[in-house]
């Protein structure tokens, strides 16, 4: 019996999402002779009623190799906190009604969600309200506890790594030090394994509260051993002992999320100050979530996305599809979020960093 399956992409864009909807949308069509809907902007193609998009195997194709979403995104559309305007100001309301309603409208069998914890959050709970959703987990961050590995991360890794191979050069030749500040709110995968790959001096995470004494002492030893110059590369939420996270703006702000940055600035001029040495700050923000997906990423994200829909034909919705191993799994989306993967400050990844001499701020 056909079915009709929908697929949106929820949260901030990391590459490889493409080709989960490429896969998804070509097993579903081709495989099975389902039909295929695009929601476009996330949960907010669901509330606001915005007009679903058919897909078949030649609207995805192209696809794979090809960054961002073409179904668009939003990480402010929280249907169980909706912004809505009443009498000239914003309160937040529970949409979820209208979002079921829409699905309903669509003739919806089964609802493929790829996002990070927060929307994989909000398909759980509307899971529990009776949709039918499949969850596959996307974030740069690699910070879903339930899979080995999120699709977008070695991506973003990769790029973060030639950006160190870049700062390398030119803080020798002119003697500096080079503070890049990458993404990593809560958690500072990205961090740690491009400072492990570009060889930087000190990486500074999320998990361990740094001291600038030991990150100054570092840079002095190198000093003393002839080497002139350093590479610092720090996390977004990073932060000193007894200190707090640099915040940009406000949730009240941002009618969101917290927004963090500046922390790259904070050391760099803190270094300057105590060592007298001329530093320089790189941020490169967007730039890890853009371009074209790497080809381990292209392959996660395939397999994810057939998996996704070999669920549904199961009829084995409100899980989560994830790498573990060398396999493919599901697992229940209530198992599946609401904790982050974070890094361990004792553990092996730390201890390597640590024991070919890199500072981790402590």
């Amino acid at each position: 019996m056909s079915k009709t399956i929908a697929i949106l992409t929820g949260g901030g864009d990391a590459p490889g999402l493409n080709a989960v909807i490429r896969a998804a949308v070509k097993t579903a069509t081709m495989h099975y002779g389902y039909s295929m809907l695009g929601i476009p902007d996330g949960y907010d193609g669901l509330v606001k009623q915005l007009e679903a998009r058919p897909l078949d195997a030649s609207s995805v194709a192209g696809l794979l190799y090809r960054g961002g979403t073409i179904l668009g995104t939003s990480n402010r559309g929280d249907p169980f906190h909706y912004p809505v305007e009443e009498g000239g100001k914003i309160v937040k309301k529970d949409m979820s009604g209208p979002l079921l309603e829409q699905l309903h409208h669509l003739a919806v069998d089964a609802l493929i969600v790829i996002g990070g914890d927060g929307s994989l959050t909000i398909a759980r709970d509307l899971f529990k309200l009776g949709a039918p959703v499949v969850g596959v987990p996307k974030t740069i961050d690699n910070d879903i506890s339930a899979t080995d590995v999120t699709f977008g991360f070695d991506t973003a890794i990769t790029t973060a790594t030639e950006a160190l191979d870049k700062l390398h050069t030119t803080a020798e030749s002119h003697h500096r030090v080079m503070v890049m500040e990458v993404m990593g709110r809560d958690a500072g995968w990205i961090a740690l394994e491009c400072g492990l790959a570009g060889g930087a001096d000190v990486i500074l995470i999320p998990e361990i509260p740094f001291s600038y004494e030991a990150i100054c002492e570092r840079i002095e030893s190198r000093n003393r051993a002839g080497r002139k110059f350093s590479i610092v590369v720090t996390a977004e939420g990073a932060f000193p002992a007894n200190g707090s996270c640099v915040v940009l703006e406000t949730a009240e702000q941002t009618g969101g999320l917290v927004r963090l940055g500046g922390i790259g600035y904070m050391v760099s001029l803190e270094i300057s100050r105590r060592l007298k040495m001329e530093t320089r700050v790189t941020v490169l923000g967007h730039i890890q979530r853009g371009g074209k997906p790497s080809t381990f990423d292209r392959l996660l994200a395939t397999r994810l996305g057939v998996e996704a829909v070999h669920l549904i034909e199961r009829g084995d919705l409100g899980k989560m599809v994830a790498l573990r191993g060398q396999r493919i799994i599901s697992v229940p989306l209530a198992e599946a979020v609401g904790r982050q993967k974070r890094v361990d400050p004792d553990g092996q990844m730390v201890k390597t960093a640590e024991a070919v001499g890199i500072c981790m701020g402590r």
